[in-house]
């Protein structure tokens, strides 16, 4: 398997782009029906209301100390993510990045599957794994991440990888914020464990800009790693 990039040199490439791809899972939708958001009790917290629409593609500021994590030990990229406290079981398909510069997301699909970010760390290793789907489409309904807000603390979730192995996270908290105030150094900054985000969007849908106005974010840390 190939040597990952430095956990110092994804940070910084992470850094550029989350604000950017974060915005990108807006999705097309008529906003009758308000996808579950996260309750006091699933520990998480949501920041000051934003004004539609106004996303801030600004960088983010830069990583306190400057410091690199150590590195992690090879770890056999994620094919697949199980969500059983919501019923939820997708295949993984890799995201990158798009011409412009922003994150991959998953292709609007009526079978909707969910992406990790390939630059990123792999599930299970030292570092911030990312995970993403979408909320929910006009055309195909509910997506595969529509009842992330209703994890609470506690709640496993099952990343498998391509050596069949199974890396199971506990959920830590869900937090709600809108898309201009994303907490890009908290999701995509170093940690000295191996932790996992999962990421959609959330909160009031706004008709103007065709888009909610939040992302909901599932912050996670590895458990144990077991065989399939």
């Amino acid at each position: 398997m190939t040597a990952r990039r430095s956990s110092r040199t994804w940070l910084l490439a992470a850094l550029a782009l989350a604000v950017i791809g974060v915005v990108a899972l807006v999705v097309l939708v008529t906003g009758q029906q308000s996808p579950p958001q996260p309750s006091p009790a699933a520990g998480g917290t949501s920041s000051s209301a934003a004004s539609p629409g106004e996303d801030d593609p600004a960088p983010p500021p830069p990583s306190p100390d400057g410091t690199p994590t150590a590195e992690a030990a090879p770890v056999a990229a994620p094919v697949s993510v199980a969500v059983p406290t919501i019923g939820v079981t997708s295949d993984l398909m890799d995201l990158g990045l798009n011409p412009d510069g922003t994150v991959e997301v998953p292709p609007l699909e009526r079978d909707d599957r969910a992406g990790w970010y390939e630059p990123g760390p792999e599930p299970g290793a030292v570092g911030p794994a990312v995970i993403l789907g979408h909320v929910d489409s006009a055309e195909y309904g509910p997506g595969v991440f529509y009842d992330l807000g209703a994890l609470t603390p506690g709640d496993p979730i099952e990343v498998s990888r391509a050596d069949g192995t199974v890396a199971v996270f506990t959920v830590d908290r869900v937090e709600v914020h809108p898309k201009d105030e994303f907490p890009t150094i908290e999701v995509y900054g170093n940690t000295p464990d191996p932790q996992l985000r999962l990421i959609t969007c959330g909160g009031d849908f706004d008709n103007s800009a065709r888009s909610y106005e939040d992302n909901v974010v599932v912050f996670a840390s590895l458990r144990e790693t077991r065989a399939a």
